[in-house]
């Protein structure tokens, strides 16, 4: 295993590739595709590895940039855990999904990075209309993250979160129709009134088609 430079020089993207060499398996790797993400760019490390790896580290976003730019699977997961929220704006959060290959990238920067910028919920309505499939699913899985991580945030936001799903909820493709009852089933255990709010919406789109009834036997199984 490569050696830790934690505390010491400033990380390097090539001391990035170094580690994620020494710390990468062809197991791994199979996994991947198991999972349904492509492992076309991917070296097989594992989730856990990479958090341990960026955890406690500072945020750098040059490092970050410079790492997404690379394109692998592992150097663009810790492209999102090494970035700076605070640092990121909204055309850099569009360019990088604009990007999205995968749905594991797209939900690791949706709950490890994007829910954690300021200006995070103005990116939902725009993700969410449009109909690239990860682009639809980061603005619905970005809600399930700010359901968690913005404990200020009013009802209302959550409410126009909801209308959302509800104007989308035909959208039958996995990625998409997964997203869409994350975000929904988060919204619900957000409070009593959320949660009141979540199942009236599952009675209003039952009839709205097979994938619909199916999203909301789920949002009811979670939620009752």
């Amino acid at each position: 295993m490569a050696p830790d430079t934690k505390g010491g020089e400033p990380l390097t993207i090539a001391a990035v590739r170094d580690w994620l060499s020494a710390n990468a398996s062809e197991a791994e790797r199979a996994k991947l595709s198991r999972y349904g993400i492509p492992d076309e760019h991917a070296l097989g490390v594992a989730m856990g590895a990479m958090l341990g790896f960026a955890r406690g580290r500072p945020k750098d976003p040059a490092l970050a940039a410079a790492l997404w730019d690379d394109g692998g699977y592992e150097m663009r997961t810790l492209a999102v855990l090494l970035d700076d929220p605070a640092a990121l704006s909204g055309a850099r959060m569009d360019a990088m999904v604009a990007e999205f290959d995968n749905w594991a990238i797209c939900d690791t920067a949706c709950f490890r990075l994007f829910d954690r910028v300021p200006d995070a919920w103005d990116a939902v309505p725009r993700w969410v209309a449009s109909d690239r499939p990860y682009v639809r699913r980061a603005g619905f899985a970005l809600v399930w993250g700010l359901s968690v991580h913005d404990k200020n945030a009013g009802d209302d936001r959550f409410h126009a979160a909801l209308a959302l799903a509800e104007a989308h909820v035909a959208d039958d493709r996995p990625h998409v129709s997964k997203a869409v009852s994350m975000a929904v089933r988060a919204t619900g255990k957000r409070n009593a009134a959320l949660r009141a709010a979540a199942l009236a919406w599952a009675d209003r789109v039952e009839r709205c088609g097979r994938a619909a009834a199916r999203l909301a036997r789920q949002v009811r199984r979670d939620l009752v």
